[in-house]
This record gives C-alpha cells, structure tokens and sequence, in this order.
C-alpha cells in the first residue's frame, strides 16, 4: 500500500531528519511510528502526503510515486488528524467536516449524507452537534470532529501525527479504545505517530522503531517484546512491559470467562504461565484456553494481552519518558 525506498530528507546543513528508510504498509493495517524527540518519526508521516518533500529516495503509495500524484489530489485522497487538532473556528461542525467533499464537489445530499454518518460513527450526536462552533466543544470532542473529518471524503489512508497526546489520560484512553473499535469497522490504512510506547503497543498491527533518522526495528508489539535487536529497542520497550517478561502475570483477570465444556476445542495454557510463554503460544493459535486447576475458565487472545502490556505500567504508577 505504501512503500519507502531508501528514503532520506537532508537539511541545507547536511543533517538528516530521516536516513535511508526502507519499510512497507499494507493494506489496512495500523503502522505505528515511534522514537525520541528527533528521530524522524514526524517527518516520515508527512512525507507521505508531501507536506514534507524527501530529498533522496521514493515513496509509493499503491506502486506510483507520490511525485506523480497530482498534490492536491494527493492530500484530499489522505486523511490527516493532527495533535492541534486544527478545525476551522468560524465554521460550524458540520462545515468543518464537510471541508474535503466540497472541494470534490460533492452534491449537497452526499455531503449530509455522509456527515451525519460520520457523527454518529465517532459518537457525537448530529441532532445536537452540527451546528456547533468548535470553542464549544471539549478537546476530545473537538478530535472526535478532527477524526470524523479525515474519514469525510472515504480515504483509504489515514495519517495520525500524536493525536491523542494533549488530551488527559481518561480522554486520551477512551479515544483510543474507540479508533481501535472505528478501525476494527472500516479497515483503512492507518499511519500513526506517537511518543507513547504503551499508546503505540495498544493500537499498532506493527510498531517502527527509529532513532536519529534511522529505522531501528519494525515489529508486532510482542516481537518487540521477545526479540529486541538491541539494547535501545529493549530499554524502549522496557518502559510498557518492565518487569513482566519472564515472571508470572495474572491470566486468569485477562481471560474472557466462558464453561469449561465450550473450550475443549481449543489449545489450553495454564494460569502460571510466563508472558513470553503465552506470547509464544498466541503466535501459532488465535486465542487460547485459560486453564486453573485442570478447570478451563475462559479464552484469552493476543489483543488481551497486548491491552495487559500497555496498561501494566500505568496500573504501577511507572512512565516510560
């Protein structure tokens, strides 16, 4: 779906933003980039829709250049939410996310049509919404808007530049919960950025790793976990899974609890088991019996546990940063 080769973006003073990156996207998947401050993580997303030209290599989208692509064409076929969030504050909600199928010249019809879907697809009521100014909205609901706008022209990419950050934790959680669920309906290529390791090991199909313009690792959140290629991605990954690797960790609150007759189908896995056991195990069957005491309790899959990584360090009052 997106593909870079070998690219780079160099400033005037020689210095490189982004270095000789090689990596692909699929179709539909949720690709997290992650990094210090200063990695090119930033820079890599917006050379996606040429908001930021690279100055070496190329990047396709669907096997064309993106330099072939008309730039407007481009950027309204993209959809972009940033952490400011960025409504236009004299138009009303539905006017702001009506902002791309205009200037497609969609019919006045279509535009309702879809406007009011898209309300109530990121849970704002359109009845009492639409004809809100952003200023009376809270900051979740203001990037509520931000989302439903990148979806209004029906993108197939969805570019995401920390969106979430300046939220508070309640608001920031429940937001991502609902991209995940958004995302688990309408299956668009999404291209993430964060700073967060826990944010990005709860919403990434695969997680990019870079560091001074460099990819480090590309990975699915529990290969990060299991084979860290150095100490760098290991210390990353350490803030969102620190002290859980090889100890014991509670299956059985995880589990989806479910009779013992109904899970004889499935490959089992006790309540003493190691994460990188049950990682190890989820890597060759989708979900798993939870078994305490020769009894079957419930099913477990890859997403539980990936939730269960994210939120261990919160739960223990520990940061990453």
């Amino acid at each position: 779906m997106i593909e870079f080769r070998k690219v780079s973006m160099q400033f005037s003073d020689e210095r490189y933003a982004v270095e000789s990156v090689d990596l692909e996207i699929q179709k539909g998947e949720f690709f997290v980039f992650i990094g210090p401050s200063g990695s090119g993580k930033t820079t890599s997303l917006k050379m996606i829709n040429r908001l930021i030209s690279s100055t070496e290599g190329e990047i396709y989208i669907k096997g064309q250049k993106i330099n072939d692509y008309d730039m407007y064409e481009l950027r309204w076929d993209i959809g972009y939410v940033l952490q400011q969030i960025a409504l236009f504050p004299h138009m009303t909600i539905e006017e702001n996310i009506a902002v791309v199928p205009e200037l497609k010249r969609w019919s006045r019809h279509e535009i309702n049509k879809r406007v009011e879907e898209l309300m109530q697809m990121v849970g704002l009521d359109p009845a009492m919404y639409r004809h809100r100014k952003p200023s009376e909205l809270s900051g979740g609901q203001q990037q509520r808007v931000g989302v439903a706008r990148a979806l209004a022209a029906d993108p197939e990419i969805i570019l995401m530049d920390e969106p979430f950050s300046a939220l508070d934790p309640l608001t920031r959680e429940k937001l991502q919960d609902d991209l995940l669920d958004l995302q688990r309906r309408i299956q668009k290529t999404i291209v993430f950025v964060t700073h967060d390791m826990q944010e990005a090991m709860r919403l990434g199909d695969r997680i990019c790793i870079m560091k001074e313009g460099k990819v480090v690792q590309i990975g699915r959140p529990e290969k990060l976990v299991q084979h860290p290629v150095n100490a760098f991605v290991r210390e990353f990954v350490s803030g969102a899974t620190r002290h859980v690797g090889q100890q014991a960790f509670e299956l059985e609150a995880m589990a989806r609890p479910m009779p013992h007759e109904s899970l004889l189908g499935y490959e089992a896995i006790t309540t003493h088991a190691t994460l990188n056991e049950v990682l190890s195990e989820l890597a060759k069957h989708e979900e798993l019996a939870v078994e305490k005491d020769g009894e079957r309790i419930g099913l477990v899959n890859r997403q539980a546990v990936i939730q269960f990584l994210a939120d261990s360090p919160k739960e223990r009052g520990e940061s990453h940063e």
